[in-house]
């Protein structure tokens, strides 16, 4: 048992501490843009993008926040201004999902860059893929009515009057976000334990060999939907120095991977959040398998050298 404690504190401070530095200079600057009135500005310049998505402009700043950072900065950012900006499940069921496609881009993209694929693609597919499905899944939401009942985050930063009483909110903030990413860690950590993450793997398999995934770069792949594109993508850059995989292998492992990874972690955070598993798991699935068969199309319909240009 005290193994095990060592081994969960390890993780959860490796994990917590790189989320601390993002949070603190985030929160700074949260809070500066709010005492300056700045928030409503940012959201007028980035309202066009957040409208078809049925979104307030403020929450572009979240989605922004995200790609430069990671998803934790971006809910940072979201319960620092959700109190202004309330949101429906809907509403954050499509926020969640366009955090999800594009995150955390400054580590992933070289990672894929290193491991062979060219930026302009991995980036559009991430960036347009992600707000495309946005746009369909606000509007399927919308026409049919669904999920329009209002959604209370577990963290929310309140308004207060002076700033020793915001600065012990934040700490408060802190606390909470790094019981979560305990709660994740032990999460799964059980999950590991009882097989669940290889029936995941076992499961998986049929759907990635059908997608034209090359067996070389298939267990890699797996481990990057599991883990995340961090760990799949590294393993791809090693095991390409050591074996030979082609271009259209690497490629296609990749962009799978860009579209739908760590399905397990980030999943489970953003339906903590209170979006629906419909979007954040289901439609954004049937979703990636869809956009995969037409980039298949077209890697095997030009030289996969034009292609990547």
């Amino acid at each position: 048992m005290r193994e095990y404690i060592k081994k969960i504190l390890k993780k959860w401070w490796l994990a917590s501490s790189v989320f601390f530095k993002i949070m603190i200079p985030v929160s700074i600057l949260i809070k500066i843009l709010q005492e300056t009135n700045a928030m409503p500005f940012i959201g007028s310049l980035f309202e066009p993008l957040m409208y078809p998505l049925g979104l307030p402009g403020e929450m572009s700043i979240v989605w922004v926040t995200a790609m430069i950072s990671n998803i934790y900065g971006g809910i940072l950012v979201l319960t620092s201004i959700i109190a202004n900006n309330p949101l429906n499940i809907a509403q954050i069921t499509t926020l969640s999902t366009l955090i999800l496609f594009a995150h955390t881009f400054l580590i992933e993209i070289p990672i894929c860059q290193k491991a062979g694929a060219k930026f302009l693609p991995i980036f559009l597919i991430r960036f347009l893929g992600g707000y495309i499905f946005a746009m369909i899944l606000n509007l399927s939401y919308s026409f049919f009515g669904v999920y329009q009942g209002p959604v209370t985050l577990p963290i929310i930063t309140p308004e207060k009057s002076s700033l020793i009483d915001w600065a012990l909110a934040e700490v408060q903030k802190y606390i909470t976000i790094g019981a979560i990413v305990m709660l994740l860690i032990v999460s799964l950590d059980f999950l590991e334990k009882i097989k669940i993450i290889d029936l995941i793997n076992r499961l998986l398999y049929p759907v990635l060999k059908f997608l034209g995934i090359s067996q070389k770069v298939m267990p890699l792949t797996i481990i990057g939907m599991t883990l995340g594109l961090a760990y799949g993508g590294g393993l791809i850059v090693a095991e390409s120095k050591e074996n030979d995989i082609g271009k259209k292998d690497i490629f296609l492992s990749l962009a799978l991977l860009s579209l739908f990874h760590s399905i397990i972690e980030d999943s489970l955070l953003m339906i903590g959040l209170g979006a629906s598993w419909s979007g954040v798991f289901l439609f954004r699935f049937i979703y990636t398998i869809l956009l995969m068969l037409i980039i298949v199309k077209l890697v095997n319909k030009f030289p996969i050298k034009y292609f990547m240009k």
